[in-house]
């Protein structure tokens, strides 16, 4: 079987390394030079032309995604590397989606941009680079197709990298499930950041108090750090509240992140 990536950054790169590894005929493509030099084992390109698409069975597209402005989702990248797929692909390829993206995305772009020409899944990969051993590319993932065909082969590609899956009824669950974990840890970090904010107020002692209820069998509160920072948890509950109008719950657990941010520091700073 012969794989191309798309994306060839964070994610990509260690998926298309794990897929090389498993004896697959793998190619991998990035538009940046940086990118594609990282890569081991895997030939390489930033120019799509250079990838012989008519023998390509699979694409893995593994892009980032962002936001617009503040809050509104925005996945131009998917719908640039869906058109560049369409544009030079072979007979019926396998495109699997491992980037995260809103519910409705993958559904989209099999009706408007490939016109339904491709079996399609979407396998949100949950890669944590801070512990690539355990939660690299071979760990749990979720799956969901765009119709029974497609759920098929992704199950047989998937099985043949030895990643276990669970399957859910349709892909815009398998979508959802990626933004919603992120989502959930963010509400989790900012109850923490609430309570050490209290604490501070009340002067208790935050870090003995989140011991003792930890205790509990049932909680687990988080430690209270920095704030939540990086690129995928404040993106992906942005998606979540762009789901609905009823999401005055995650509203509130950024703007008390943002407000934990300025305590940190200020506090941070009247220590020094």
């Amino acid at each position: 079987m012969k794989v191309c990536v798309v994306g060839l950054g964070e994610v990509g790169r260690p998926t298309a390394e794990y897929i090389c590894n498993k004896g697959f005929e793998t190619w991998g493509y990035d538009r940046k030079t940086a990118a594609i030099r990282n890569v081991k084992n895997v030939t390489t390109s930033n120019m799509w032309d250079s990838i012989p698409h008519d023998a390509i069975e699979v694409y893995v597209v593994c892009v980032s995604t962002g936001i617009v402005g503040s809050s509104r989702p925005d996945v131009s990248a998917i719908y640039d590397v869906s058109e560049k797929i369409m544009s030079r692909c072979g007979r019926r390829p396998l495109v699997s989606i491992e980037s995260t993206v809103p519910a409705g995305t993958c559904r989209d772009l099999s009706e408007r941009v490939f016109k339904k020409s491709v079996d399609m899944v979407h396998v949100p990969h949950r890669y944590w680079k801070k512990d690539p051993v355990h939660y690299g590319v071979n760990q749990p993932r979720v799956i969901g197709g765009i119709d029974a065909k497609s759920l098929r082969r992704g199950f047989h590609f998937y099985r043949e990298l030895g990643i276990p899956l669970l399957q859910v009824s349709s892909i815009e669950v398998a979508e959802l499930s990626k933004i919603v974990e992120n989502a959930y840890y963010f509400l989790q970090i900012a109850f923490a950041e609430e309570l050490k904010m209290a604490c501070d107020e009340g002067k208790w002692n935050f870090d003995e108090l989140r011991e003792a209820c930890n205790t509990k069998w049932n909680i687990r509160i988080l430690e209270a750090r920095d704030g939540v920072g990086g690129h995928c948890l404040p993106k992906d509950t942005h998606y979540v509240i762009s789901l609905t109008r009823n999401n005055r719950l995650l509203k509130t657990a950024v703007a008390v992140n943002n407000l934990y941010q300025r305590w940190h520091r200020r506090s941070n700073a009247s220590s020094v």
